[in-house]
């Protein structure tokens, strides 16, 4: 472990132990890995070390060299992996929600630059039926938690799922892509028209769906939108 990620890991647990007290949940959260710089500067998947002589708001992954995201800048606070695989899932499907003010926390770290600008959080809204199959919507949790630390105000219902999409679960980066195609759109355009957006999701794993999120938000004239997420997933990374 580099020196920078050493220093990030020891930001990550003072961050932690200023929302929650000391509690078995602090062996939990030490073995995490948590995200910042250096990482592309789009979608911020991270980078092993900095590259001497660039500037990391320069970086960019090779991936989005080669297609450039809809979003501004996408940034997680954890890697999803096997250290946060049983934390995040026991709260976007077993209601888990005692961990909400440590994650807001940790979002707000990974994504103080966009939010310090942002005039709106959206969430990612989930299908009606879906909503009423799990009885509430993670993103929704976690965006209204982040508004109330960051103070920016969250708007849960200009964001609408048109229509009811599969689970992306096992699908291919471009068949997530196909999946929500079309899947979002904006109830009242004139409440984001000019205005800069921060869209809150729970897990990153090809982008697809902040993608289609981003793409309708700035058809319907929003200026700038950038994405928070609690975690993400780390895999390599396609040629350009």
């Amino acid at each position: 472990m580099g020196v920078w990620q050493s220093q990030l890991r020891e930001m990550g647990r003072w961050a932690i132990d200023t929302v929650l007290p000391p509690t078995d949940d602090t062996a939990l959260f030490a073995e995490l890995t948590f995200l910042d710089d250096p990482c592309c500067a789009s979608c911020g998947y991270p980078f092993d070390h900095q590259i001497m002589g660039i500037s990391a708001f320069d970086l960019a992954c090779a991936a989005c060299l080669a297609r450039r995201p809809a979003y501004a800048t996408a940034r997680s606070a954890l890697q999803y992996d096997v250290a946060s695989r049983s934390m995040v899932l026991a709260f976007k499907h077993g209601g888990h929600t005692d961990r909400l003010q440590a994650f807001a926390a940790q979002m707000h770290r990974a994504g103080r630059v966009a939010l310090s600008h942002a005039d709106v959080i959206v969430p990612v809204p989930l299908h009606r039926f879906r909503l009423m199959q799990r009885r509430f919507n993670q993103s929704a949790l976690l965006a209204r938690a982040l508004s109330q630390r960051c103070e920016v105000p969250m708007e849960a219902h200009i964001l609408l799922r048109a229509r009811r999409t599969p689970s992306q679960g096992g699908l291919s980066a471009a068949g997530r892509r196909r999946n929500v195609q079309g899947a979002f759109t904006v109830a009242d355009p004139q409440k984001i028209k000019g205005r800069r957006l921060v869209l809150v999701d729970d897990v990153m794993t090809t982008g697809a769906t902040l993608e289609s999120c981003a793409r309708t938000l700035k058809r319907a004239g929003a200026a700038r939108v950038d994405a928070v997420c609690l975690a993400r997933v780390v895999k390599p990374l396609p040629a350009p």
